[in-house]
């Protein structure tokens, strides 16, 4: 790509997630192969187990509370989790949506 690309999130498809009830994808951009940024919405209550990821991940809170590795985290929130280390479990306590940066692939999730 040559040039700026604009996308209005406000006018996009939410994809939902089958793997996780409750949780809906908004692709933005592949910065990397295999990685991903990219909007993420929990309903409130709705878990994403303990998984991870061979590469680093960025977490930035954008509306509502979530649990993760133990740790409330409220709107204005951002974590980063280095390439395969424990990664959650996420837990939705409030509806919530956040916006995540993958630098490679997705991984392993436990119980799914």
């Amino acid at each position: 790509m040559t040039e700026q690309h604009f996308i209005d999130t406000n006018s996009q498809q939410w994809e939902e997630l089958q793997e996780f009830l409750g949780t809906e994808i908004l692709t933005l951009a592949q910065p990397v192969p295999q990685g991903s940024i990219h909007k993420l919405r929990m309903s409130s209550g709705t878990v994403i187990p303990v998984h991870y990821h061979p590469c680093d991940e960025y977490i930035y809170v954008l509306e509502g509370t979530i649990e993760t590795g133990g740790k409330e985290c409220q709107a204005g929130t951002f974590w980063f989790t280095p390439a395969n280390a424990k990664n959650g479990s996420h837990k939705a306590i409030t509806d919530v949506e956040i916006l995540t940066i993958r630098l490679g692939e997705m991984g392993v999730f436990e119980n799914v």
